[in-house]
């Protein structure tokens, strides 16, 4: 037998070298390896009691009891889940039509979808600063060069976009408008009609990425940016289960114009086929049972407490060294500190106290943010959030001293 070449000499592709990964979902196999206590604030996943796991194993034992649930789908989607989707989304804001919406496995696959379509090596994606780095990761590997548009508490900075791109043309502009990940931040209306403005007087298109918008605790709705655009083709938006259901069904929709449905299907029948069936049909049986609306009401109050909780808990603890967002829904707020520590040092000594979080050049491309770091309060219910914001200031009180 030959040797096998030793990596270097493996005829790689040239995008291989903008595969960046992610340091969000690595925490995933970091924390599985730990074998003392610790309170997770890193992943941005609903709680497991929070996961209707009771309904859906209802549902599984009629839907998943014939073989036909096991077949290969229709790519769009199951016509079933086609129609109780279109009629949950109906009188919503982003109520739409059949030939606008195609089924994805998550989010993920959406964003994934529209850089396959949209992005060539060189094209120029405007990102939020801070943003959510799985999608701009996926920007990266397919070629794209980033411009990072600062973040406030309404959200990405539009007026700064002309300064920014100094006369470039961006392709594409991310943004998840609704309770942002990381911040918690939503985009203001006025910055959401100026955004559409920016991208149709530059053509640019605009990925309306937003997991969480139908977990909104707090405030008033704001229309989306795909209501707003009334069907213009340059909004392409990307929405999910995995955060209002359950992740691991990895079940998605995207919501675009409707000449771009025959490309989606043709980009996902060369990277899937279809998305997993089982998973469409669990979905199906939970939104024709009339079981959402009632299990988006118990979230909704649960993560009001839980987010409550956890400014308690910073305002008790880190009152002094920091400031940090108030999201009105979502899973996440940002917590900068002032007192000089560099949160990718003090991910090491939080561990080993018992207690993760996300450290923040994780959600820069250009690893800003060193004395900032994301908490998902949405897993952890109120007295570990307490207990965790509590090993969290004795880490950062022994890093100080070291």
């Amino acid at each position: 037998m030959s040797a096998r070449p030793a990596p270097s000499a493996l005829p790689y592709a040239a995008r291989a070298t903008g595969l960046v990964g992610s340091v969000i979902d690595s925490s995933t196999s970091l924390l599985h390896k730990q074998t003392h206590d610790i309170v997770r604030f890193a992943m941005g996943s609903p709680a497991a009691e929070a996961v209707p796991a009771r309904i859906l194993s209802a549902i599984a034992a009629e839907e998943l009891s014939r073989p036909a649930a096991f077949d290969y789908a229709a790519t769009e989607g199951d016509p079933p889940l086609h129609a109780a989707l279109l009629e949950m989304l109906r009188g919503t804001s982003d109520q739409t039509t059949a030939d606008r919406l195609t089924v994805t496995a998550g989010g993920m696959q959406g964003l994934d979808l529209f850089c396959k379509i949209f992005v060539d090596p060189g094209d120029l994606v405007v990102v939020e600063s801070p943003t959510y780095t799985n999608g701009s990761a996926t920007a990266l590997s397919y070629g794209a060069e980033l411009l990072e548009v600062p973040v406030d508490d309404d959200g990405m900075i539009v007026d700064d976009l002309p300064r920014l791109l100094d006369g470039r043309t961006p392709k594409a502009i991310y943004t998840i408008p609704t309770f942002q990940n990381p911040s918690g931040a939503t985009l203001s209306l006025h910055r959401r009609q100026r955004l559409l403005e920016l991208a149709r007087e530059w053509g640019s298109m605009v990925i309306d990425d937003d997991p969480y918008g139908l977990l909104r605790f707090a405030g008033d709705p704001l229309p989306t940016l795909r209501e707003l655009g009334a069907g213009d083709p340059l909004v392409f938006a990307v929405r999910t289960f995995s955060k209002i259901v359950a992740p691991g069904l990895r079940v998605g929709w995207v919501d675009t114009d409707p000449e771009l449905q025959p490309l989606l299907i043709n980009a996902k029948q060369a990277m899937d086929t279809c998305t997993n069936l089982p998973a469409q049909r669990l979905l199906t049986g939970f939104l024709t049972g009339g079981h959402l609306e009632e299990h988006l009401v118990r979230q909704r109050r649960e993560y009001k407490r839980r987010k409550e909780a956890m400014h308690a808990a910073l305002t008790e603890h880190f009152g002094d060294i920091a400031h940090w967002t108030d999201p009105e829904g979502g899973f996440f707020l940002w917590v900068t500190l002032e007192n000089g520590v560099d949160t990718e040092e003090l991910f090491e000594v939080a561990l080993a106290e018992g207690v993760a979080f996300i450290p923040g050049p994780a959600f820069s491309p250009t690893g800003r943010f060193r004395n900032a770091f994301r908490l998902c309060f949405a897993s952890t219910d109120p007295d570990r959030i307490h207990e965790g914001v509590a090993r969290l200031r004795r880490a950062t009180d022994k890093l100080m001293t070291t």
